[in-house]
């Protein structure tokens, strides 16, 4: 029998064969099932054409089942007890899991919060594995649908929809200047900004836009180098007055290990929330869930702290 034809027949009837199977009574069956006698005896006619034969003799009170019957109850037990375990929810167990998760992300996000959470990721789940492809904002629904991803850790920089979301907390922009810088020591202007050299560092999510658009109408700034990683930047950063332009979480982690000075933007800034995004056809996955709200509060405690410490609010 081809598939299409099993989809078309009324597979709770062999439900019905082994309740009958081990009840031996119509009237016990129905009571099982929820059914009156009269629709229980009406499913058992049903279950003899479907499986061309009686099925039952009738003796005194009692059902005995045909040697066909008896072949059937042993033929189902398997499937139909595999099928109960598939439809029983299941509590999730993040250390017996071994799935493999793709997280699309943004270099910041990749630098500045995912690797917080990963001890507890790991310490958790021990057996997963997970894939961190780069994060693409014109085709991020067809990433969380056609390319694989189970969730993405950006700016969103338009609408979602469909896609669900989370908000992980406020990011914001510094300065960052070498310690013999001619600033190093003054409170920088917006003059000053607009006139030193500039290096732009880890501005994904449509935050240059944000920046630009914050100081339309003045001159352009003088870009030297625009990357991905601080370390271009730390190659010339004693070669000439640079400012080094990151999110805040980026100059908290760095500037004292590279001996910089931390300044903020000479004009107004408004920071910008952080999302976790991931597709419907995740919503209700156990293992999705789990890993969502782990990364929801580990994420969401360090850019919280971050906000604080760095007097963003």
């Amino acid at each position: 029998m081809e598939l299409e034809e099993v989809y078309r027949r009324d597979l709770n009837l062999l439900v019905a064969l082994k309740v009958l199977l081990e009840e031996g009574s119509v009237s016990r069956a129905a009571v099982r099932l929820n059914l009156s006698q009269s629709a229980m005896s009406r499913v058992l006619g049903r279950l003899r054409d479907l499986l061309g034969d009686p099925l039952f003799t009738r003796q005194g009170q009692r059902l005995l089942p045909t040697q066909r019957a008896l072949e059937l109850n042993e033929a189902l037990n398997v499937p139909l007890e595999a099928m109960r375990i598939l439809l029983t929810p299941a509590d999730f167990d993040p250390a017996r899991c071994e799935q493999h998760f793709v997280i699309a992300t943004t270099d910041y996000a990749m630098q500045t919060i995912l690797p917080f959470a990963l001890p507890r990721i790991y310490e958790e789940a021990p057996n997963i594995s997970l894939e961190f492809p780069p994060l693409q904002h014109d085709h991020l629904l067809n990433q969380l649908t056609t390319d694989g991803c189970d969730m993405a850790i950006c700016r969103p920089t338009g609408p979602i929809e469909p896609l669900r979301r989370d908000k992980l907390g406020l990011v914001s922009v510094f300065c960052m200047l070498s310690k013999q810088h001619p600033l190093a020591d003054k409170e920088l202007s917006l003059e000053d900004y607009l006139t030193f050299p500039h290096a732009m560092i880890a501005i994904s999510d449509g935050v240059k836009s944000l920046i630009d658009e914050a100081l339309r109408g003045y001159s352009q700034r003088k870009m030297v180098l625009r990357a991905y990683h601080l370390e271009a930047a730390l190659a010339i950063v004693d070669k000439m007055p640079l400012i080094i332009t990151v999110p805040a979480d980026l100059a908290y982690l760095v500037a004292d290990k590279h001996d910089l000075v931390v300044k903020p933007l000479p004009f107004e800034f408004k920071p910008f929330d952080y999302s976790l995004i991931w597709h419907p056809r995740c919503e209700h996955s156990a293992s999705q869930i789990w890993l969502r709200n782990l990364i929801q509060e580990e994420c969401g405690k360090l850019i919280d702290k971050r906000i604080h410490d760095m007097g963003l609010v």
